[in-house]
């Protein structure tokens, strides 16, 4: 697992898109593309910032299963990985993750209400290379 870890790992890293999963109100999964995670630890945790009135947001509170896509094009490799997704809104996560430039997005800055932090959190995953699959558990 430690190989697949570095080569799933650098695939996250390279990857400027993410495509995140979400459960709606009526148990259909939804699919949305996000910028690639501001921080991850491992393949296990990643944390991602949206806006706390999104409909992602809403979804994740209701029904925390979640799953994180990366493709990479060029080579066409793909990693899925599946877990939870923590909503946060603590000063201290989103201090943490927060980048200059975020006010694009967050006119208030940091302490902006519509701001929050997504926590991945991965249970297991699937890769794709080669015109092969491997599942895999993210915690061996």
């Amino acid at each position: 697992m430690k190989d697949s870890e570095k080569t799933i790992g650098n695939i996250i890293d390279k990857q400027r898109t993410a495509f995140i999963g979400s459960i709606d109100s009526e148990g259909f999964p939804n699919i949305k593309a996000m910028l690639q995670p501001r921080k991850r630890e491992g393949i296990r945790t990643l944390w991602f910032t949206t806006n706390t009135s999104s409909m992602r947001v809403a979804q994740y509170r209701n029904h925390a299963q979640a799953c994180v896509y990366f493709c990479d094009t060029r080579f066409f490799k793909g990693v899925m990985l599946r877990g939870t997704m923590e909503v946060l809104t603590d000063a201290d996560s989103k201090k943490d993750i927060w980048r200059d430039g975020d006010e694009i997005y967050y006119p208030q800055g940091v302490t902006d209400s519509d701001y929050c932090v997504l926590r991945f959190t991965a249970i297991d995953g699937r890769y794709y290379s080669n015109f092969h699959s491997e599942s895999f558990n993210t915690n061996q």
